[in-house]
């Protein structure tokens, strides 16, 4: 039996896993250098949500990330997760952008592709193994791992056998929440190998503490490869120790022939980068067995939880677990992964605070309807039929969603031309726009000022900090210039920015009171995290309940909402790293508020949230927001007649987008322009 080969996911799914996928290419190019020697089968350094935050977050170009991790790799294979018809983005895509993002991801660095799809549909993977053929780069095809009544391993042997006749490489079968056992991890893979002599490669994560053992029976039972982390990025929600793999297998007919000493030089490099993103990891540290009963994967529970906090309804995660079970079922099994986890936690949600499929997020619609591919298992059909009338559709689809989409790459070519003003543009930047419309723009606008920079410095807690009598020290970059922030134990707050540049003035705490002589109410963070942007202006006047800021915590945006009618004072800048408790923002009854403490030089005001339109004052009947989101855009015209139930807004939603419709019929009067964050019971529109 040949040796086992290992993947190292440290470049990729290890940090994803473990703090958002917020590691920036600076941080990885020093170390290429040993990981290029070690040896492993492959790096998996690029896709899923690498993507995605290296533009929203990162302000980084992904594709110089790929071709710089190329240039740095010459003699490891570099791998990418890509999502079938779904490519990085979260819609299905027309077989001509698939063509051209493969195309491209290839030309780049890409040399194997591992693809996937949310609900194990085998056409979805059509455009994109086709695609990856033209290339002759290495097609991985990825079974989604779920346990469900409906998934037996007969059935998993059979959709293996599908994906080999449309043409894999090799077989990955991708346990995304640690749900696979040992000894069932076994059988599966005897169980495949009895229907294609394709290499197997094994992906699980160590959520729920098996993914030692369960990657030992999967080799002992024949598979060539398993994905690993070097240690220091692994255990917790990312995956099995690599030195650990590698000694468990020394000296047996497994054994990996990987030098542990060169690991070990590997891992301590890491171990130091990882102090850069403290601020970023979540506190679970452990197994979360959790899991093994509500079958979520450890990402998609922290993120039910985040937004549940922002419904205000933090003590219903139980509820929403149990519900993810009947929802799963109801939409005919589909593995929780990428997107599909998140459609069908989002549904849930929606279900405990509604009642059951009272409301419905448009992807679930379009995921019942069949818009997403075949589901594993059939669905509820009353489900199906709520969702078909929704849409305004006769029946399911049963034909490859795609074959509906027509192509739509010159189109994207234009809108890219015309967004940045010029009459060439690269195939690079129209995938980038193809991918994340909403995102991409202000990319393009900042992408000169360089990535974000990280260090120790970011993860000291503010709290922890003014406890001690040490400073609080924040890094806050501002148009490509990374500025020190330190509010010192004194009471003074000063910017200084890294280059030699002349430092803002010091000022006054910006904790300190309004002084205005009224009543005043601090706001305390509920949680951990960033301030991403002001959403009221300084010194505005705000109703209770109004959102006034807006937090970056656990993966997600927390709004922060006003506690009382008042003024508002905000007592830390955006891109500040707040404790849980921390007060960030002052209501009082007061003017002449002074302006927030530290601002860096030449920094772009933060947006601020249009004015509502008035009430008509013609006794109208409000419509309520349902949930806080954001205003996605009207479906109706302002002033028009619309009847009784018809859909007048589109509120986004934890991620998902949401009908909202007329409660009587009437004249449309909006009260809050598209792009509004908005709270839950606030009133968006008027029926009159």
């Amino acid at each position: 039996m040949p040796k086992v080969k290992l993947t190292d996911l440290v470049l990729r799914d290890a940090h994803q896993s473990l703090f958002a996928t917020r590691m920036v290419t600076a941080d990885m190019l020093p170390i290429c250098d040993k990981l290029d020697k070690a040896g492993f089968f492959a790096l998996e350094a690029w896709g899923g949500a690498t993507f995605d935050s290296c533009i929203r977050f990162l302000n980084e170009d992904p594709w110089e990330r790929l071709k710089n991790l190329k240039k740095a790799l010459p003699n490891t294979k570099i791998m990418m997760l890509l999502r079938g018809q779904n490519l990085l983005g979260y819609r299905h895509y027309a077989d001509d952008v698939v063509a051209k993002f493969v195309e491209y991801a290839a030309k780049d660095g890409i040399d194997i592709f591992r693809i996937f799809d949310a609900v194990n549909d085998p056409r979805n993977f059509e455009a994109a193994t086709r695609a990856a053929k033209k290339t002759g780069k290495h097609i991985q095809a990825t079974i989604s791992y779920a346990v469900t009544p409906f998934h037996t391993i007969e059935k998993y042997a059979e959709f293996a056998k599908q994906l080999v006749d449309i043409g894999a490489d090799s077989i990955c079968i991708k346990d995304m929440a640690g749900l696979l056992k040992p000894y069932e991890g076994y059988d599966l893979v005897k169980a495949i190998k009895k229907v294609t002599d394709l290499p197997i490669e094994i992906h699980t994560h160590a959520t729920t503490g098996m993914s030692v053992a369960t990657l030992t029976k999967c080799a002992e039972a024949g598979a060539e490869i398993l994905d690993t982390t070097i240690s220091s990025m692994s255990m917790g929600t990312s995956h099995s120790p690599t030195e650990t793999m590698v000694e468990i297998f020394k000296g047996t007919e497994y054994d990996t022939g990987l030098d542990n000493n060169l690991l070990l030089e590997i891992a301590a490099y890491f171990r130091k980068v990882r102090n850069n993103y403290k601020k970023f990891e979540s506190s679970f540290l452990g197994a979360d067995t959790r899991i093994l009963q509500s079958q979520v994967p450890g990402g998609m529970l922290s993120n039910l939880e985040s937004q549940l906090k922002e419904q205000g309804a933090s003590d219903k995660i139980d509820a929403v677990l149990k519900e993810i079970e009947i929802v799963q079922k109801d939409s005919g099994y589909p593995p929780l992964v990428t997107p599909t986890s998140q459609i069908v936690g989002t549904q849930a949600v929606f279900n405990v605070l509604f009642g059951r499929y009272n409301k419905l997020s448009g992807e679930f619609q379009d995921l019942v309807a069949g818009k997403y591919g075949a589901c594993p298992a059939p669905k509820n059909p009353e489900v199906v039929r709520k969702a078909l009338v929704n849409l305004k559709m006769e029946k399911e689809i049963t034909h490859r969603p795609a074959d509906d989409i027509p192509p739509e790459y010159s189109k994207l070519e234009e809108e890219c031309k015309k967004l940045l003003g010029t009459n060439t543009v690269s195939v690079e930047d129209v995938l980038t726009l193809a991918m994340f419309p909403k995102v991409a723009p202000n990319f393009f606008k900042t992408r000169a000022d360089g990535p974000v920079v990280f260090k120790p410095e970011d993860a000291v807690p503010a709290a922890a900090a003014k406890a001690a009598g040490q400073a609080e020290k924040y890094n806050v970059n501002v148009n490509g210039v990374n500025y020190a922030v330190v509010v010192s134990a004194a009471g003074t707050v000063a910017a200084v920015p890294s280059g030699g540049a002349a430092p803002v003035a010091a000022a006054p705490a910006a904790s300190a009171g309004t002084g205005g002589g009224g009543a005043s109410v601090t706001i305390p963070a509920p949680v951990a995290g960033t301030i991403l942007r002001y959403v009221a202006n300084e010194g505005a006047e705000v109703q209770k309940g109004a959102t006034v800021l807006i937090i970056e915590s656990m993966k997600m945006e927390l709004e922060i909402k006003a506690t009382a009618a008042g003024k508002v004072h905000f007592l830390a800048p955006t891109g500040a790293q707040v404790a849980a408790q921390q007060p960030i923002v002052e209501l009082g009854g007061a003017a002449g508020f002074a302006p927030v403490a530290v601002t860096a030089p030449a920094a772009a005001p933060a947006p601020a949230a249009p004015a509502p339109a008035a009430p008509s004052g013609g006794g109208g009947t409000a419509v309520l927001a349902p949930v806080a989101g954001t205003v996605l855009r009207h479906v109706a015209g302002e002033g028009t007649q619309v009847a009784q139930g018809a859909t007048i807004v589109i509120i986004e939603s934890m991620k998902m987008e949401l009908e909202i419709k007329a409660s009587t019929a009437g004249r449309v009067h909006f009260l809050v322009p598209t792009g509004t964050q908005v709270a839950s019971q606030q009133p968006i529109a008027e029926i009159g």
